[in-house]
């Protein structure tokens, strides 16, 4: 029987030595589509025409690429696409576990998908993009799991970062944000990523551009990130300037690509002083960087957590995130901007100004001092940009939705944030409160209409929105709660129909859960409904599910899970890639 590459891969591996028992736990149980079938087994040996088979037929049903946190710029976490996935058939007879990749270390990083990429061996694959703490990223066949190629971030003698004295991430702490990846950029298109590691006790962070087909570094990478801005907070050097220490900060939140720019927003670990709120761009053609900004540059803290959430971009190009707890100036100049430019617990608006990044707007709460005093600030939480909506008064609104640990859902106006008023909410546009439990670790998706949030031991609910406000009260609700850090859900429809909100379970194994969109009351699967059938490993926080092409690919703590229909329809025809920016 001849044996035939599957990719390139540092190994060079080929389906005659391959033992899939090191590589991927499970292989789907059939090829699907009649074309030929496998029994599913642990290490398996295929035909040049098994393969030539499965890849044909794979192919042609890609039709989605998901290319950055949460699917989109606004970070609605939609996919209106999916052809496949139905609430017909997403069920535990007909839908479950296709395969499992192991992999070296923590997935945080939410699973990236290209569809039909080339490799230099001229072999065509829908891929699918990992990365994890171990500092290592994979490239492998979303549709069998079969290695293509990985690449490690580190450096010769070094490894990935300890935990800093920080239980958030255990026990290492390499690759944290969601990779970007341009398809415009390179000759073959680029996944940008930060990485953290050591030497000894020398501390890195740096970006990294790869070449989407090998791997390879791009552009002169990695580059180290280093940056100083002007203020006397603390770290600061004696000179006017305070300097940003890679070993005080994690890149937590997904980068965002925006008008050529990678920018990158910083986190602490937990509030170990000292640090500041810093983000930092470069250039996505030959990583210069282009851009700083410090957002709490006379104070402390202020870090940019969001759960993993990326920063969410408007079409032109605003940038907008929520601070977590740190100095706030409650003296204003003339604009009604903090007196020394600190923003700590607020939300921001950022943008570009005759090549400099600065804040454009703000908001926060009457009560941010006592907020960040009690570390119950916005810092948990990522921001969402909702579609335009038009009023009771016929005015089309610009909105943005941000919930944190004090369990209020903000709804601003991002034409006009609100800034901060000392004795109410008041200039805000909407605040909802006591529709949530408890604190919102993670960020909401949305649908038709239809704002969805899991808070911290919460069920999953649905919020509908009327003449461009959010009713308080739920439309529906799961009968299940999430634990710590609730869930942040996706979302996987064909236009208006067929829509299934997706969502991990943090827990010991992890669950995958999928519901009705339009009742999330109605349960439709659960990967505890077949028994051990379609465990994935140990539960991970802040996993975000991704839909793409008629599969859903969540991370565990050492692994992804990939489930799919286990006879999925056969699509005839070409299909237009839709790419999900």
């Amino acid at each position: 029987m001849p044996s035939v590459k599957l990719g390139l891969d540092e190994t060079e591996l080929v389906p005659s030595n391959w033992n899939l028992s090191s590589e991927a736990e499970y292989l789907p149980n059939h090829a699907r589509g009649g074309c030929c079938k496998v029994p599913l087994e642990r290490s398996l040996k295929f035909s040049a025409t098994f393969l030539s088979c499965f890849a044909v037929l794979s192919l042609a049903r890609a039709a989605t690429n998901v290319l950055t946190w949460h699917n989109d710029k606004a970070r609605t976490g939609q996919n209106l696409k999916e052809t496949q996935l139905t609430p017909a058939n997403v069920n535990a007879t007909n839908f479950g576990k296709l395969f499992q990749i192991n992999v070296d270390g923590n997935v945080y990083a939410q699973p990236l998908i290209v569809t039909a990429v080339t490799l230099p061996n001229q072999t065509v694959h829908n891929v699918v993009i990992i990365a994890t703490e171990h500092d290592t990223v994979y490239c492998r066949d979303a549709d069998t799991g079969a290695a293509l190629w990985r690449k490690s971030m580190l450096n010769l003698g070094e490894t990935a970062s300890d935990p800093r004295n920080c239980s958030q991430i255990i026990p290492e702490i390499g690759i944290t944000a969601t990779p970007v990846i341009d398809l415009a950029t390179g000759p073959h298109g680029t996944i940008y990523v930060v990485a953290m590691s050591k030497n000894g006790s020398s501390y890195f962070q740096r970006l990294h551009a790869l070449d989407l087909t090998t791997g390879a570094e791009q552009f002169g990478g990695p580059v180290d990130i280093a940056a100083s801005y002007p203020g006397t907070g603390v770290n600061n050097n004696g000179q006017g300037s305070v300097v940003f220490d890679p070993k005080q900060y994690k890149e937590r939140v997904g980068l965002v690509l925006n008008g050529g720019i990678v920018y990158t927003f910083w986190a602490s670990h937990c509030d170990i002083s000292p640090f500041t709120g810093w983000v930092i761009g470069y250039n996505k053609n030959t990583l210069a960087r282009v851009r700083v900004l410090n957002l709490t540059p006379n104070g402390s803290h202020g870090a940019i957590w969001a759960s993993g959430a990326a920063p969410a971009v408007d079409t032109v190009g605003n940038i907008y995130t929520l601070v977590a707890d740190g100095t706030f100036d409650t003296s204003l100049n003339s604009n009604r901007f903090p007196s020394m430019g600190d923003f700590g617990n607020c939300i921001v608006k950022l943008s570009n100004v005759n090549g400099s990044l600065s804040v454009a707007d703000y908001w926060t709460m009457y009560n941010t001092l006592a907020e960040s005093s009690a570390d119950e600030d916005l810092g948990s939480g990522g921001a969402m940009l909702l579609p335009d909506m038009i009023d009771v008064n016929g005015v089309t609104r610009h909105l943005l939705v941000g919930a944190g640990k004090d369990a209020h859902i903000y709804i601003a106006n991002r034409d006009n944030l609100g800034k901060f008023r000392p004795t109410s909410n008041g200039t805000l546009y909407q605040d909802v409160s006591g529709a949530l439990a408890h604190g919102v670790w993670g960020a909401p998706a949305y649908f038709n209409g239809h704002l969805y949030y899991g808070a911290v031991s919460d069920q999953l609910k649905s919020f509908v929105f009327a003449n461009a406000r959010l009713k308080p009260t739920p439309s529906s609700a799961t009968a299940l709660t999430f634990p710590y850090p609730g869930t942040i859900p996706s979302v996987s429809a064909n236009g208006t129909q067929n829509a299934i909100v997706w969502a991990a379970r943090n827990g010991t194994p992890a669950e995958l859960h999928a519901f009705d969109a339009n009742n999330l009351a109605t349960e439709l699967y659960s990967s505890t409904d077949a028994g051990s059938r379609d465990s994935f490993g140990n539960g991970n926080k802040f996993a975000v599910p991704t839909i793409a092409n008629g599969k859903v690919y969540v991370g565990s703590t050492s692994s992804i899970g990939v489930f799919g229909l286990f006879n999925p329809p056969h699509l005839s025809g070409a299909a237009e890639v839709i790419e999900i920016r």
